[in-house]
């Protein structure tokens, strides 16, 4: 497990919760408008944080933080991803998992073995779009939608956790078809968050740009039309 950076304290990340957030580098996608470019790229200057600095920091804020958030990167890559888990929980925190969506089969055994307590799944840009938003190419081989698709199916089906899914919207990426697409594929999840790109220096291409809030407040209504807790957040 490669640990690339922690947040000591966040009110925003996990729901209800006081929280920690430990970043885990890597990524199977390269999305271009990504602000964690160098957690998915690992890079070299990022010193890893060793399992003992992090039950060290975990067991002395016991106190203060009720979870722990694991985002990235892309958890799921990593196969002993569970055991951290269990270990963490084992502390007495709750467990937040960010993730693409892309390993259904090991997000199916974190949420019913009951190592997660919430999850946030990406759900990129429509369909047909999709290769485009995670940075494929034409010279790569084509993405398949099926590993995602299936994480969607295992998320609405099972009343076990609370989830979300959440778009991060991008002006040169998403259009008004893009997010019905989208809605009517999720059609009826508990929650869907819309979240509007921000340009940082943490940005793994240049040239993306924010739609404005008009947009986005129009976006809302359409998805609400299939997903009635659609939400913006952060705008």
């Amino acid at each position: 497990m490669l640990i690339l950076g922690l947040n000591k304290t966040t009110l925003l990340d996990f729901p209800g919760h006081v929280a920690a957030a430990l970043f885990i580098g890597g990524c199977n996608f390269r999305c271009p408008y990504c602000h964690n470019r160098d957690i998915v790229l690992k890079n070299e200057f990022l010193i890893p944080l060793t399992p003992e600095e992090i039950f060290a920091f975990l067991k002395k804020r016991r106190s203060v933080l009720t979870g722990v958030c694991i985002t990235g990167g892309e958890p799921t890559l990593y196969p002993d991803l569970p055991e951290l888990i269990r270990q963490i929980k084992e502390l007495g925190y709750l467990i937040k998992l960010d993730s693409n969506g892309t390993n259904p089969q090991m997000l199916y055994n974190l949420i019913h073995t009951g190592l997660i307590d919430y999850c946030a799944m990406d759900i990129k840009n429509a369909p047909e779009k999709y290769e485009i938003t995670i940075g494929f190419h034409n010279n790569q081989p084509k993405f398949d939608l099926a590993a995602i698709d299936e994480s969607v199916q295992i998320l609405m089906q099972q009343n076990l956790i609370p989830y979300e899914f959440r778009t991060t919207i991008v002006k040169e990426l998403h259009d008004e078809s893009d997010m019905l697409g989208i809605s009517r594929w999720i059609a009826g999840a508990d929650a869907y968050f819309l979240q509007s790109y921000t340009d940082s220096d943490g940005v793994l291409c240049d040239g993306y740009h924010a739609h404005s809030e008009e947009t986005l407040q129009k976006y809302a209504l359409l998805c609400r039309q299939s997903i009635p807790n659609t939400v913006l957040r952060g705008v």
